[in-house]
């Protein structure tokens, strides 16, 4: 049984002044596993403290020094990626097929940072003015629990390159990863404030962070619903924010698609991270013309898809993270029966051999009209809707039928046509043939999936202020 008795603050590992105790759960099981002692506002307002005195010192550093900290820090989390793999298998549940990536991904983005960091330009000449980009100053970092690891890391390597510390409350649920991270960064040596790392809950630890007038900035990443909440706290001091948040993603399958291919692509990006993946693309929309055999190839490939044990090489679905979120997706499943969609494939209930876990059943439906629940909101599990049109205008007006416009996928033969069809999705980012990730692009979110951009050069600039000096000699 894990034991979680400590969060990070001021350079040091202590005991939160918070009380309460969280369980963790191995979600593939239903076991606890352990649990973890959660800080409390006390503990979240001297974290604040000392990156608020750790400030003055880091943002004058130059960039070879924050350079230097990023690679140590990207040394010490390659060092743990096996301990680090372990615990998102026994707490996330994440399959073979995912879970090693997740490990892997928390080193790579202090890489990136040093890649973003090394080429941006932070002086600027504009006209007669000098431009000085500067550090925002202490920034508030809200973490989720679909990849723990790779947000607290991803948030902070760019934090820190762009001369801000940092304060940083992950989800409670992810406390086991924490503490790998926790004890991988902390071996990286950097000053004492200059991050800090406070597991607690949301409407405490995070309310404390977002209300302070000494976090200038929020970067959030999670539900559309708290990123509201946050939004609307931010305005009080008016606090810089970046939001990514909900998805209802459309993979656009063009009349032209090879369907060999562009099948099972769709399916992957459906149930990528088990479906527990804000940018899944879960609503697939298909040519009536060709309607038929796309139902019957994607039948074929979600029934072959392979829901199950994580610790098991075959296994491409795991878990849901909690008995809640596994009850929330069974509930869109009857929510989609009852309102007249064609099940194709699962349905309700575990996978066939399991009795114990929270396993969902990957799930395919057709005859679904974009304006059904499963179409319109944010289910979070491996669940697809086949939504059928006639032509490219009618596949363009359904994907950006939506509040939301994180990521969207096109599939088809003719590149220049499926470039024409993503110029005019509303979405931050849009996939033609691929799911690959490139980090030095933006990513982020049109309309209600959130503000800002994460990544690259425009993610280092959110951190940072454009001041303009006049006057001076050219």
């Amino acid at each position: 049984m894990h034991s979680i008795d400590q969060v990070f603050i001021d350079g040091a590992f202590v005991e939160p002044h918070g009380t309460e105790r969280f369980e963790l759960f191995n979600p593939a099981t239903e076991a606890v596993i352990g649990t973890v002692r959660l800080a409390d506002a006390d503990d979240a307002r001297r974290a604040i403290a000392a990156a608020k005195r750790a400030f003055p010192a880091w943002s004058r550093t130059t960039v070879q020094e924050r350079i230097a900290l990023l690679r140590r820090m990207h040394d010490a989390m390659a060092a743990h990626e096996d301990e680090l793999l372990a615990a998102v298998i026994e707490e996330y549940g994440a399959p073979s097929a995912r879970s090693r990536w997740m490990a892997q991904f928390p080193a790579q983005v202090f890489l990136q940072a040093i890649d973003a960091l090394e080429n941006y330009a932070f002086e600027r000449r504009l006209g007669s003015a000098r431009v000085i980009m500067q550090p925002a100053g202490v920034v508030g970092l809200i973490t989720p629990w679909n990849s723990d690891a790779g947000f607290i890391c991803g948030k902070l390597a760019t934090a820190l390159a762009a001369g801000c510390t940092a304060v940083i409350k992950p989800s409670e649920m992810s406390a086991l990863q924490t503490s790998v991270v926790m004890k991988a960064l902390h071996e990286a040596g950097a000053p004492a404030g200059v991050y800090n790392i406070v597991t607690g809950r949301g409407d405490v630890v995070g309310a404390e962070i977002v209300g302070s007038p000494d976090v200038r900035k929020i970067s959030f990443t999670g539900s559309t619903a708290v990123g509201k909440g946050i939004l609307r706290a931010a305005a009080d001091d008016v606090k810089r924010v970046t939001l990514e948040l909900g998805g209802k993603s459309p993979s656009v399958i063009l009349d032209d698609a090879d369907f060999a291919t562009a099948v099972p692509m769709a399916v992957m990006a459906g149930f990528m991270n088990s479906g527990q993946a804000c940018i899944a693309g879960t609503r697939l929309l298909v040519p009536r013309s060709r309607l038929a055999e796309f139902e019957a190839k994607a039948t074929d490939v979600v029934n072959a898809v392979v829901s199950g044990d994580p610790s098991k090489a075959d296994t491409e679905v795991g878990p849901m993270v909690s008995r809640k979120q596994w009850e929330r997706v069974q509930g869109y499943i009857r929510k989609g029966i009852e309102e007249g969609a064609h099940l194709l494939a699962g349905g309700e209930g575990r996978p066939d051999g399991y009795d114990r876990g929270w396993l969902v059943r990957p799930t395919l439906f057709t005859d679904v009209r974009n304006d059904m629940t499963i179409a319109r909101e944010e289910i979070f599990g491996p669940v697809l809707s086949i939504i059928a049109y006639d032509d490219d205008e009618d596949a363009i007006a359904i994907a950006n039928d939506t509040a939301y416009g994180l990521q969207a996928y096109v599939m088809s033969s003719d590149s220049e046509r499926a470039a024409r069809v993503a110029a005019r999705i509303d979405a931050g980012r849009v996939l033609v043939n691929t799911l690959t990730h490139e980090p030095k692009a933006p990513f982020g979110g049109f309309k209600q999936s959130g503000l800002g951009r994460e990544y690259g050069e425009f993610g280092l600039e959110a951190y940072l202020e454009p001041k303009a000096v006049l006057g001076l000699a050219v």
